[in-house]
């Protein structure tokens, strides 16, 4: 399947860089918005988006701020952070998406599944499907890596970031460069996910979330060391308002020796893991009944 290139607007002037899939059918089910992990180029999930289309969505992919096609000539020290991929950027593109008159779902990698609860317009999705979303805290990392991942995340990331103005994760091989503002809540976050707002700021963005009534289907995997069961949980109680059903899968069910936080989106799982997500995004039907966890 082919896509074209699109520009996406925001509010407050900054313009995003994404990709239009098309549906293979004339008539469409639908639109999905896939939402990346932090730190993810856009064309990570293109193999997924070029599947979803020959499956009968038309699919946009794009590019927070900062990242990809959407940085800038000039990163350091710009201020960016998830409240604003949240609030301007997968905002924008919910109006895109919105204004094609089909019924929307979003597909949220990581932090790309918490993300809609920041936005108004997310408010008119039909559908949500979210993979390894968490917003990183460290108590809910497992156990036995939890000190090493603290380290790097935690302690080495946000001071590097305070030397450079940026996190310059492509250097290291530590995923992509990172607005500085992003690398701070990832590094210096706690519990609550904006811990740091004033109480009437927090009381605004929790009735954001709660605004949501689109069913969630909330995937984990039992070797994700960001996804954990209590990160999942957590994260995903901000959605107070809607019907959620959360599974979690072992790479046995998926017949794979392993998975982690990325595996779910390389096209080995084209026809396991992917055709199954189609009954969710498609029909409303969880795939693994007998994967429900509370």
């Amino acid at each position: 399947m082919q896509s074209s290139l699109i520009d996406i607007p925001c509010a407050d002037g900054i313009m995003l860089m994404g990709h239009h899939w098309r549906s293979a059918r004339p008539d469409a089910l639908g639109i999905v918005v896939v939402n990346p992990a932090t730190g993810v180029k856009a064309n990570y999930y293109h193999p997924y988006a070029r599947f979803l289309a020959a499956h009968g969505f038309d699919v946009i992919t794009y590019d927070y701020r900062g990242i990809g096609l959407s940085r800038p000539e000039r990163l350091a020290r710009c201020g960016w952070d998830w409240r604003h991929w949240g609030e301007r950027d997968a905002e924008a593109v919910l109006g895109v998406a919105l204004a094609s008159g089909l019924p929307v779902s979003v597909v949220g990698h990581s932090i790309g599944g918490i993300l809609p609860g920041y936005a108004p317009s997310a408010s008119g999705v039909r559908r949500m499907l979210t993979i390894g979303a968490q917003y990183a805290w460290w108590r809910d990392y497992p156990a036995n890596s939890r000190q090493r991942m603290y380290l790097k995340w935690h302690v080495l990331m946000p001071v590097v970031t305070m030397i450079t103005g940026y996190f310059p994760g492509r250097r290291w091989n530590w995923l992509e460069d990172l607005p500085d503002g992003v690398a701070y809540q990832w590094g210096l976050g706690g519990a609550e996910l904006e811990a740091r707002l004033a109480p009437t700021a927090r009381a605004d963005i929790h009735a954001r979330f709660a605004a949501i009534g689109a069913p969630i289907l909330a995937v984990g995997v039992t070797d994700d060391p960001f996804g954990t069961r209590a990160a999942i949980s957590r994260a995903h109680a901000y959605y107070s308002g809607a019907v959620l059903t959360k599974v979690m899968l072992a790479p046995e069910d998926l017949a794979v020796q392993s998975i982690g936080h990325f595996d779910l989106f390389h096209a080995r799982h084209a026809s396991g893991f992917w055709l199954d997500t189609l009954l969710w995004l498609r029909d409303g039907i969880n795939p693994w009944p007998n994967k429900v966890f509370v």
